[in-house]
């Protein structure tokens, strides 16, 4: 199809391409998708992307921010569906055109806030979905805590769902995974909004304890055996140990969250599972938790997949912060972890790059100095932001 006969041609664009970049280019979009794309000048007509950078649209595959918008305040909720359309708009600002939500799959006795509120967000994305009042494409990401007695009935309820593209198995018992130093995770629940008193978290913990010595094992198998018959891909969380590797292997893991140590990277990584890491790790230059820094993962190879997790502007921040932190890291390599590379480790292979025939999902991002704005963001080829 000649550029003439397109619905849009950008041009006068930077083009971040999935294995280089074109400094002076043009693409051209048709019926939602990428029809075209060239060298120099643009057609006649085109818009002027003015010198910016022109990539794929943003892939999130972890991000627990719709909580904020639902629980702005301890024990106040928002109108769910109001909280969804705030939360998307602030991912499509920040560059973000396909997102997994994260919803916790599992309810705690004694907590409030989003626990066993799975059900109620899923059903406030596919209102505000059905509505057509979403800009971002939005699927869904079951995170679910191992060691709760409820996780597999709940679980249950949302995995046959069709827009569930991914589940994780976590375990946060303390003196483990993530929070091995049990103190570290006392001083995460003192300093949460209405943080917890030391004899509320002996309660917990204790109670905690208890769950994982009596479920976890048999929920593990069952959530596994669940996604397997859902044909949903699975993401461990937290691999700390060799131990905790083996068990990734053999539960046919295809994307590890947040691995702690390199040892459990390297592990990972030579088992082919994608390697995935917070994005406000790469911008702060280091993990919150004390664990391994998502930078010295990428100078050893092992970083495939940035997340924004709890800040979306994140995500466009740390992609354009890891070739200057990683030198060995181009900028076409740092975008495919923020596109191609999420896209392709949820089967979602029709988006995630700038090349003909895929979806014309596309972000213009202007540079100052270090800081980068997203002027301007088209989903299937239509102006969201």
């Amino acid at each position: 199809m000649s550029a003439n006969m397109s619905d849009t041609v950008i041009g006068n664009a930077r083009l971040v391409l999935a294995e280089r970049v074109i400094e002076q280019g043009w693409v051209a979009i048709a019926g939602g998708r990428i029809v075209e794309l060239g060298e120099g000048a643009a057609p006649v007509g085109s818009l002027d992307a003015e010198g910016d950078l022109l990539m794929p649209g943003l892939i999130e595959l972890h991000t627990d921010h719709l909580e904020a918008h639902f629980v702005p305040r301890p024990k106040v909720y928002w109108d769910p569906v109001a909280a969804v359309i705030s939360y998307d708009g602030q991912l499509a600002t920040a560059g973000i055109t396909t997102v997994l939500d994260s919803l916790r799959v599992w309810s705690e006795e004694g907590a409030e806030g989003v626990d066993g509120q799975a059900n109620v967000l899923a059903e406030a994305i596919a209102t505000a979905r059905d509505g057509r009042l979403l800009r971002a494409d939005h699927f869904l990401h079951l995170r679910c805590e191992v060691p709760m007695p409820t996780v597999v009935e709940e679980a249950k309820q949302l995995a046959g769902r069709s827009d569930v593209r991914l589940m994780s198995l976590m375990d946060h018992t303390p003196g483990q995974r993530q929070f091995r130093d049990e103190g570290k995770l006392r001083d995460y629940y003192r300093g949460k909004s209405g943080g917890k008193t030391d004899a509320e978290l002996d309660v917990m913990f204790e109670r905690r304890f208890a769950y994982q010595k009596a479920y976890a094992a048999s929920n593990m198998r069952d959530i596994v055996a669940l996604a397997k018959i859902h044909d949903v891909p699975l993401a461990s969380h937290d691999d700390t140990t060799a131990e905790n590797v083996a068990d990734a292997i053999k539960d046919g893991i295809a994307v590890a969250e947040f691995p702690t140590t390199m040892e459990a990277a390297r592990g990972l990584h030579e088992a082919g599972i994608s390697i995935l890491m917070g994005a406000p790790n790469v911008v702060r230059g280091g993990s919150h938790s004390g664990n391994i820094a998502a930078v010295d993962l990428a100078r050893e190879g092992l970083l495939d997949i940035l997340s924004s997790d709890y800040v979306p502007s994140s995500l466009l921040m740390g992609a354009l912060q890891l070739p200057q932190r990683v030198p060995a890291i181009d900028l076409a390599a740092a975008v495919r972890t923020v596109t191609k590379a999420p896209a392709e480790a949820v089967g979602l292979h029709d988006r995630g790059e700038i090349a003909a025939g895929k979806r014309a999902d596309l972000i213009r991002v202007h540079l100052a100095g270090d800081l980068a704005v997203v002027r301007s963001a088209w989903r299937e080829g239509l102006r969201v932001a």
